[in-house]
């Protein structure tokens, strides 16, 4: 009898072939995601170098700096006016400035004095590439010093930019932000139009004079009202407990997280249309959406330093364009034709979302 018992509970696993799927899947996933993606470890950082004294002590640095794993040297800037630029283009997360005496002074007076600005819109990523820059500095000197009497002495000035404090709060709020309206809007729809399904009544709602592609943002509106009161709210709790400065447009912020609550409604609607129960649903949305969001978005960790598998995954994450353009826009201040890329993305993103979506339930309809 009792095997019995274990049999019947093994026919109804192997029934639903989803839920197979996600018990023998998920494993193997969480495995391939946290394994790669959780690292401390910085590789290949964009660099850009504006060197004044063109000496050659600066070009071997600069080359060192450029062979280690850590960095990549994506340009040689000609004016201090081009740092800020470099910055807010994201082509460079650490700028290295030689004066135009630096030659000279090491050369003569044995001691010289250069520059690391980093952006620390991401505290912990700009601290871990100062600490990588000094080291490969230190390492340098001591080659350089050998045979050498007096030694050289190399003293770089750290200057954190866009976070001076750096504040860990000013990078946990765009990505709290983000992880948030995704779940309370992917999840709360996906769960609220499959539970009409259980309930039997949706039938009743398409029998109305009604097409279905109102039903469906019917029931999504009011989710989208509720987020944009989070998004609100947030922003104040940032703003006046949490200290961080809003330094670009409020009426970009909220358009910012408009478009991406559209994509994170666009993604509950099509988790409803391919989920039977509100169980199903909730673990989907919740699990199944979590997890790369956090992972996978640069809310925690690089995507640079993922494999190209998972940094091409991340191209399709909606939170990882958003994170990203509201960094930009809090913290750094820049408008909206910096963030027209990230803009771009998430319409796509959710008008695919939405076209897939209504095509599958009319199917389902029909």
């Amino acid at each position: 009898m009792f095997l019995n018992f274990i049999k019947k509970e093994f026919l109804h696993i192997f029934r639903d072939v989803r839920t197979m799927m996600m018990l023998l899947a998920m494993p193997v996933a969480q495995l391939i995601i946290f394994g790669f993606a959780i690292t401390t470890e910085i590789n290949n950082t964009p660099v850009a170098v504006l060197d004044e004294s063109g000496s050659e002590a600066s070009r071997r640095l600069v080359a060192k700096i450029d062979g280690s794993r850590y960095f990549t040297l994506q340009e040689n800037l000609q004016h201090a006016g081009q740092i800020e630029e470099a910055f807010r283009q994201g082509k460079a997360k650490l700028v290295i400035v030689f004066p135009a005496g630096f030659g000279n002074d090491l050369l003569h007076a044995g001691v010289a004095d250069m520059q690391l600005l980093a952006d620390a819109s991401d505290p912990n990523e700009a601290s871990t590439i100062v600490a990588y820059a000094e080291q490969i500095i230190a390492q340098y000197q001591q080659e350089t010093n050998l045979g050498n009497a007096p030694p050289y002495v190399i003293r770089p000035e750290v200057k954190m930019l866009y976070n001076p404090q750096l504040t860990s709060a000013y990078n946990v709020v765009p990505g709290i932000m983000g992880l948030v309206l995704m779940l309370i809007c992917a999840m709360m729809t996906s769960i609220s139009i499959v539970r009409e399904k259980e309930q039997g009544t949706m039938e009743v709602l398409l029998v109305s004079p009604a097409r279905p592609v109102f039903i469906i943002i019917a029931k999504a509106v009011p989710y989208l009202l509720i987020a944009m009161v989070d998004v609100v709210s947030i922003l104040l709790l940032a703003t006046f407990v949490l200290h961080v400065p809003i330094n670009g447009s409020i009426i970009l912020i909220l358009f910012l997280s408009f478009l991406f609550t559209l994509s994170a409604l666009a993604l509950g609607l099509l988790i409803s249309s391919v989920t039977k129960t509100q169980q199903a649903a909730m673990i989907v949305s919740g699990i199944g959406l979590m997890l790369p969001t956090i992972l996978l978005s640069g809310l925690m960790f690089p995507i640079e330093n993922m494999p190209w598998i998972l940094r091409l995954i991340s191209n399709i994450i909606p939170a990882r364009w958003f994170i990203t353009a509201m960094k930009d826009v809090m913290i750094k201040g820049l408008g909206i034709f910096s963030v027209g890329g990230e803009c771009g993305i998430l319409l796509l993103i959710t008008a695919v979302l939405l076209l897939i979506s209504v095509k599958k339930f009319k199917l389902r309809v029909e």
